[in-house]
């Protein structure tokens, strides 16, 4: 969704996802090998044993996708919990609660909450069952980018994703590379998209959503492409403009619930051009419950939106 001067129309991209420029914070060095709770040696497990195990994670998994309140199975609790130890050896301060899924465009996500040097720094963090088994390497580097952002363990992470492609449900396409960013400052995309796609899609929406990267000095824009879904990717990409605190959490869930519709309804060609907001899909935008609301905020705060 774009958003331009004195004009209400708005524009999709379906733009292939860039890279957020991460941050650098130095880590208290950590030896891999001192890991507590590390599975075993392959090695010296049985391979029916692993792939038991293995099973039983993913019925458990599917359990759970079709009841969110579904009590985890003993496998799937003992899987999460041991990549929460090991995760946390490689912290310097914080606790991390660690969430396996079978997601299939959502690799890793984090939220982070708490003051970022604090010790009450808290990391709530959605791994894709691919992770169950991780060696010491990976766990590290998933320690470095939950805590920081870190570059290189986002490198190291995206090599291990890709690597790993053949465990993911559904291969219809190449999983994506970026490592899913959802908690910014002032709003959780992830948190409104779950919410969105309970309350209006009958949690039926499957795409990966993340901010966009951050950007240089503020400047007064033209226009601004408040989001963006790309159809290949199957990925929605929010302004990092809209992550400031004058900027109202209907508002941001107006563009979320907008850029969530395009999975919905199909691009149609109408007269050699093509039609990204059919009638049908503006009547579906207007069933979101701030909708007036967030189109008069929205003129009330052009020029503050276009000010990033």
């Amino acid at each position: 969704m774009s958003l331009a001067p004195l004009s209400e129309s708005t524009v999709v991209s379906t733009a292939t996802t860039g890279t957020a420029t991460p941050y650098l914070v130095p880590m208290r060095s950590a030896s891999p090998c001192a890991e507590p709770g590390s599975p075993p040696q392959r090695s010296g497990e049985a391979a029916d044993e692993r792939a038991a195990r293995a099973l039983a994670i993913t019925e458990s998994l599917r359990k759970r996708r079709r009841d969110p309140a579904a009590t985890p199975g003993p496998e799937l609790a003992e899987a999460q919990a041991s990549l929460e130890r090991r995760i946390r050896a490689h912290l310097a301060r914080g606790t991390v609660r660690v969430t396996l899924t079978d997601n299939r465009y959502t690799m890793i996500s984090v939220r982070r909450q708490g003051r970022a040097a604090g010790r009450d720094r808290h990391y709530d963090v959605r791994l894709h069952h691919m992770f169950t088994d991780a060696d010491p390497v990976i766990t590290r580097s998933l320690a470095r980018y939950i805590a920081d952002n870190d570059r290189d363990a986002s490198r190291v992470l995206g090599t291990f994703i890709d690597d790993n492609t053949e465990r993911v449900r559904g291969q219809a396409r190449r999983t994506p590379m970026q490592v899913i960013v959802t908690a910014g400052q002032f709003h959780d995309l992830r948190a409104m998209y779950d919410d969105l796609n309970a309350r209006y899609f009958d949690n039926k929406i499957e795409a990966a959503i993340t901010w966009g990267p951050r950007t240089g000095r503020p400047r007064r824009r033209n226009s601004i492409k408040m989001g963006s879904y790309s159809v290949e990717e199957r990925l929605i990409r929010i302004h990092r403009a809209l992550d400031r605190a004058f900027v109202p959490a209907f508002f941001v869930e107006w563009i979320v619930f907008h850029e969530m519709l395009h999975q919905v309804h199909d691009i149609k060609v109408k007269n050699g051009r093509r039609e990204f907001h059919s009638r049908a899909f503006l009547a579906d935008e207007a069933r979101f419950e701030h909708y007036h609301e967030a189109r008069a905020w929205e003129r009330r705060h052009l020029d503050e939106l276009l000010t990033y």
